[in-house]
């Protein structure tokens, strides 16, 4: 058994900390809410997230940063990427630095354009080494993960001994974790597959077929491909749960954020309207931002990523964005 604090008490923290539970582990978790901890300590319920859960007795909730990790073996972030290098500052005083610290966020940090353990190897420098990071990713709604649905994914890490440790730490019968040594590639997958998933929901929200989605995903798995390729993933981790899975499954779920941003404006309605109706965060918008000028800055040609970005941020209409893709330059199909 090991002691495991999960910073974040939403969704998919939530449900991770039913799969720690049920593996043996006691967790804690860390809310910024009193209502959350008290919630989850009182009724053993999250009030706001996945509510008809029953948590387990091994996990409790916590406002406070020192008592959630006070004896902590393990610390994993389900915090939003954009959040991420926040919360890491104001974790850094209480890491003992003997501790692997997981990432299960998804996305790519505006400006600085670094993946998830990018931004915690850069802020805990010097408490924790790199080799101590690791993430996990792969086709896991929370809806399902907390319903004990059979549910794979990856781990990896900077050093093949902290993945093994992460594998073991989250593997139950109803959670199959599997190894991949490519941090980069199982990262940049997690976070471009959102951007694909609005792209699929603008395509489901304007009704344009059964047809145009599966272009959708194909091309976007290819652009997804191009950009990790680039920076030294392996085109192998594409193919797998970090990749094609996790993209089949945000673009067509019902429990997708991210393709329910595109569903409604492919049916009409504003961003900041959609947002502003929206309970949890949609990693893909911010993600968009950052990746169109990371593909830019690097000359990497993404144009599902392009006309994502031109849609939310450009008011450009989802129409516009369909005609500029159908009528691209004509190409050879497997080119990297």
């Amino acid at each position: 058994m090991k002691n495991i604090t999960i910073i974040g008490s939403g969704s998919f923290g939530t449900a991770l900390s039913v799969v720690l539970a049920r593996a043996g582990h006691k967790v804690r978790l860390w809310a910024r809410e009193p209502e959350i901890a008290k919630g989850i300590n009182n009724k053993h319920r999250n009030p706001s997230y996945i509510s008809d859960v029953t948590l387990p007795a091994a996990v409790s909730c916590h406002t406070e940063l020192a008592d959630c990790l006070d004896s902590a073996d393990m610390v994993v972030f389900a915090t939003p990427s954009h959040v991420m290098r926040e919360v890491a500052k104001r974790i850094r005083p209480y890491v003992r630095g003997d501790e692997i610290i997981v990432s299960v966020a998804k996305g790519i940090e505006n400006d600085s354009f670094q993946t998830m353990s990018e931004v915690l190897s850069e802020v805990l420098e010097g408490k924790v080494s790199d080799n101590q990071i690791g993430v996990i990713s792969g086709p896991s709604h929370a809806e399902e993960v907390s319903a004990f649905k059979p549910t794979t994914v990856v781990a990896s890490a900077n050093a093949k001994q902290t993945t093994k440790v992460i594998q073991e730490a989250f593997t139950t019968p109803m959670f199959r974790v599997y190894l991949n040594y490519d941090i980069t590639g199982v990262q940049i997958g997690g976070a471009v597959k959102n951007i694909m998933a609005i792209a699929a929901g603008v395509v489901d929200g304007g009704n344009l077929g059964d047809n145009a989605k599966a272009a959708i995903m194909t091309r976007g798995l290819h652009e997804m491909k191009r950009l990790g390729m680039n920076l030294g993933a392996s085109q192998d981790t594409f193919a797998g749960l970090s990749g094609m899975g996790d993209l089949v499954v945000t673009c067509t779920s019902k429990h997708s954020r991210n393709r329910y941003v595109g569903y409604n404006i492919g049916q009409g309605k504003k961003l900041d309207e959609i947002i502003e109706q929206m309970d949890m965060v949609a990693e893909g918008v911010k993600t968009t931002q950052s990746v169109w000028q990371w593909s830019n800055k690097l000359e990497v040609e993404m144009p599902i990523t392009e006309a994502v970005y031109n849609v939310l941020f450009e008011r450009e209409k989802p129409d516009d964005m369909v005609n500029e893709l159908m009528t691209r330059h004509p190409k050879e199909e497997i080119v990297i």
